[in-house]
């Protein structure tokens, strides 16, 4: 199997905040790890043109990345105006085709805001339909095939009705939570967007605050949650559970 992990969420910091532990153990463990946003955060900002913004938050990204020694990707979609249609399942299926993932993580199918639910059947399809021959013109890498893919916690742990999710995967990551926030600190920009848009002034602490929650259910100090999807097709073993028991 091909030891290549993709996290394809919709924004910059949204893998620090939902996997950025679990990635930094893969990349321990000797995994080529990418982190792919559909967007640059062009909307992220109170202040900035789409341009300015997008810029700065890419280089977040990039360095966000390079503290565990994996490769930042924009897919180049705009906020708020990621949709499922053709040719973004075809951009996509060309960007799996060169990335070759055997295990991917996305959003869950349900979330606050529909950026990340579209994202969620984006990389539903890619995983499934990259391998194929006629899907796309970029060369296929040996060993291509139907991945292991998980679904990321939605913020907060629960869905846009409030309902708790019940996670089959947890991944302790004490030891990496340092690492997390740091990555996650990288994206400085987002203070100021997050205290206009969200009210919010602590997004560095939120996030240690449920990792705190998760790793309860684990007698850890710190954890991730998953969901993992098991679908005809897709291999029906925990891969996470087995590489980091």
């Amino acid at each position: 199997m091909r030891k290549t992990a993709l996290s394809l969420l919709a924004h910059p910091d949204d893998a620090e905040i939902l996997c950025a532990g679990t990635l930094a153990r893969l990349a321990q463990a000797g995994w080529e790890v990418h982190i792919a946003t559909m967007t640059a955060g062009d909307c992220g900002t109170t202040s900035q043109t789409p341009q300015a913004i997008s810029a700065i938050r890419t280089e977040e990204g990039k360095k966000a990345a390079a503290l565990i020694g994996a490769t930042y990707h924009c897919i180049g979609e705009l906020d708020g105006l990621v949709v499922y249609d053709k040719p973004t399942i075809l951009k996509l299926a060309d960007f799996f085709r060169r990335v070759a993932p055997s295990l991917v993580f996305t959003h869950p199918r349900e979330d606050y805001m529909l950026d990340h639910e579209q994202t969620h059947l984006l990389a539903r399809n890619a995983s499934f339909i990259y391998a194929a021959p006629n899907i796309s013109k970029v060369p296929i890498i040996k060993g291509s095939g139907v991945p292991h893919l998980y679904y990321c916690d939605p913020i907060g742990g629960v869905d846009p009705l409030g309902n708790s999710i019940k996670p089959t995967t947890l991944i302790n990551i004490a030891k990496e939570q340092e690492k997390k926030l740091a990555m996650l600190a990288c994206h400085a920009s987002q203070r100021e967007w997050l205290r206009a848009h969200h009210g919010m002034d602590e997004y560095i602490e939120a996030t240690r605050r449920h990792d705190t929650q998760r790793g309860q259910l684990i007698q850890s100090s710190a954890a991730e949650a998953f969901v993992q999807h098991r679908g005809h097709a897709y291999p029906e073993n925990d891969l996470l559970a087995e590489l980091f028991k």
